[in-house]
């Protein structure tokens, strides 16, 4: 009796420990050139209870990749010290694969209602989870299924030239409805609903040419 009450607790801390394991986020413990996140991870991320206060978040921030400082592009120099960023995105780097941002209703040096004509200016407008990653078609492929559909490229601090290999991808998931009819591409507005936005700039199906 005694046996068998020990072979079945440690059959239990076995269970408990493959779960553990299988509950690891692959994004912290994967480098950038073959991380893959799963639907389940960014399922949880949609949460908007978990937004942090837009204090946390910085506009035009210096991301560290491969030991080498980064600004985000292309966007204006309305950054700290002049750093580049996307008009009216704020981040903060959570992981040295991930960033989260908020995308309010701005454009580049506060210019007013410059993302939608409808929505507050300044309003609140999408929450967005950035992966930092190269581009392969496969890649864009699997991406595109979970809303993950648009990239931007990073350009050095020190010469404004582009990664050789990483971009980072963008899903966004918008907090309230509105008209996203400005921004740099007014020629693909479209209404927005609470939710991801699986038309927000699709461009993720384009290759990434550091040298264009």
């Amino acid at each position: 009796m005694l046996h068998k009450f020990y072979k079945t607790s440690a059959l239990l801390i076995l269970s408990i420990l493959f779960l553990y394991s299988c509950q690891q986020s692959p994004v912290e413990t994967e480098p950038a050139e073959s991380q893959s996140i799963t639907d389940a991870e960014l399922s949880q991320d949609i949460n908007l209870s978990k937004i942090s206060a837009k204090k946390e978040f910085v506009h035009g921030p210096v991301v560290m990749i491969d030991g080498d400082r980064y600004y985000l592009a292309p966007g204006a120099p309305d950054g700290p010290n002049g750093a580049t960023d996307i008009p009216g995105h704020f981040w903060k780097q959570v992981t040295p694969n991930r960033l989260q941002g908020r995308h309010y209703n701005t454009g580049p040096f506060g210019k007013p209602n410059w993302w939608s004509s409808d929505a507050p200016d300044g309003a609140l407008l999408y929450v967005v989870q950035g992966i930092i990653d190269t581009w392969s078609m496969e890649k864009a492929k699997r991406y595109a299924k979970t809303g993950i559909v648009h990239y931007h490229e990073f350009v050095r601090v020190d010469d404004g030239s582009k990664h050789p290999t990483k971009i980072l991808w963008f899903r966004h998931i918008a907090v309230r409805s509105f008209t996203l009819d400005g921004g740099p591409h007014p020629e693909l507005a479209h209404e927005v609903e609470p939710g991801i936005d699986w038309d927000f700039i699709p461009n993720g199906m384009m290759p990434y040419d550091p040298n264009n």
